[in-house]
């Protein structure tokens, strides 16, 4: 067992708070609807979106649907930050011990933003090469939704405001 830390930063032109809304806040909403193949829905089955609450990623894979589960442990609008940790699904109980993630997004060039995401893992077993290339697609896809919300937010100006 041992401790996995995979940290990202996505620059990009939308302000912070704008981006925090659409892509943290309001993500169970907006992202389905900008990306209905690969979400089938996000909801909260329990709790409003602060702490303490669960939301549930139902998403699209090899033809099936999968289910991911979130607990948020952090929310904090002011300084836009949102941490939540991994409870179901991403090969929990399997390769992993425990994941967290601590997003925060900070003012960037040109009143655009630094999206910064640090991934914890906690892994379980010793198969760490086939461990880091499941950390890689998770992360590539993170990417992929965040570059998604952007060109969302870019093509509708008045969204998120």
């Amino acid at each position: 067992m041992g401790v996995i830390v995979d940290e990202e930063a996505i620059t990009c032109s939308i302000p912070p708070a704008r981006i925090f809304k659409a892509f943290i806040v309001d993500s169970h909403n907006l992202i389905p609807k900008i990306l209905p193949t690969v979400f089938k829905s996000i909801e909260y089955t329990s709790g409003n979106g602060g702490p303490g609450s669960i939301k549930v990623l139902s998403y699209y894979e090899g033809g099936e649907v999968k289910t991911m589960t979130h607990r948020v442990d952090e929310l904090d609008e002011q300084n836009l930050v949102y941490k939540f940790s991994i409870l179901e699904g991403a090969n929990m109980g399997i390769d992993f011990e425990s994941a967290s993630v601590v997003n925060k997004v900070e003012a960037g060039p040109d009143g655009g933003c630094i999206f910064k995401s640090t991934n914890t893992y906690t892994t379980k077993g010793d198969n760490e090469s086939a461990i880091r290339e499941g950390i890689k697609k998770g992360k590539e896809s993170v990417v992929g939704f965040f570059q998604a919300v952007v060109g969302h937010l870019q093509s509708n100006p008045d969204a998120y405001k």
